[in-house]
């Protein structure tokens, strides 16, 4: 691999940024500073210093993001903010979300340039759960559990069961939803089928991956290798 395109994967600026860093010195390959851009270096064997830091390489990248209500689950709009737009990572480029919370929605999505992982997790044949946090207009009643859990006629979509619990019941019920699809607005059309009105959604978690509760909506973390081993092992 060039050693400008290792810096700039590594998210130490772009190729023409990290080019003039090895033009000035500031860039030393195995204890010898480098000299031109285009030199070989392997990932993971060569010794790479920056500034005197030692630069690692990723070959993926995967964030946590605690996505807040007014932002878009995509890569780029030309009239919202996008998940992108406020996820704080060195590197944005080629990264994506992993399938889509609705703009009103909050809560766990998964940022990464990971295809194939992103393919396992949104996969229908897999089944990944995922686990949302609901406020809901309406009195949830033990028949709409029942509902849930033998699957709701949507129109054309028939669901899967569907694991509901009662947090709080009242005008205003409190629930934990747990769901194996992610079909459009499939939680407030699920809600619509048994008669009631979502009107707080928040996803807590995805195929195993739990949102941080630490993390403010809008604030976002890289994974920890646990996370990214949990998420491949369960994909």
């Amino acid at each position: 691999m060039r050693l400008d395109k290792f810096l700039a994967d590594a998210g130490t600026g772009t190729r023409s940024e990290v080019k003039r860093l090895i033009k000035r010195g500031r860039v030393f390959v195995n204890g010898e500073q480098a000299k031109k851009p285009e030199i070989k270096v392997e990932p993971g064997v060569d010794k790479i210093i920056c500034d005197g830091e030692s630069i690692d390489y990723q070959q993926n990248y995967y964030y946590m993001l605690n996505k807040p209500a007014g932002v878009v689950s995509a890569t780029e709009d030309g009239y919202c903010q996008t998940v992108l737009d406020i996820l704080k990572a060195p590197v944005k480029k080629n990264l994506f979300p992993v399938g889509r919370l609705d703009k009103d929605t909050e809560g766990l999505l998964l940022i990464t340039d990971d295809g194939d992982l992103a393919h396992q997790l949104l996969s229908p044949k897999k089944h990944v759960g995922k686990v949302y946090y609901a406020r809901i207009d309406g009195k949830v009643s033990d028949e709409d559990v029942e509902a849930f859990r033998k699957g709701l006629s949507l129109g054309e979509l028939e669901t899967l069961p569907a694991e509901l619990t009662i947090i709080k019941q009242g005008e205003i019920s409190e629930i934990e939803l747990l769901i194996y699809e992610g079909k459009f607005h499939q939680v407030k059309r699920m809600f619509q089928a048994v008669g009631k009105e979502v009107i707080y959604l928040k996803r807590l978690s995805m195929g195993g991956l739990k949102l941080d509760e630490a993390l403010a909506p809008g604030e976002s973390r890289p994974l920890t290798k646990e996370e990214i081993e949990g998420l491949k092992n369960r994909s």
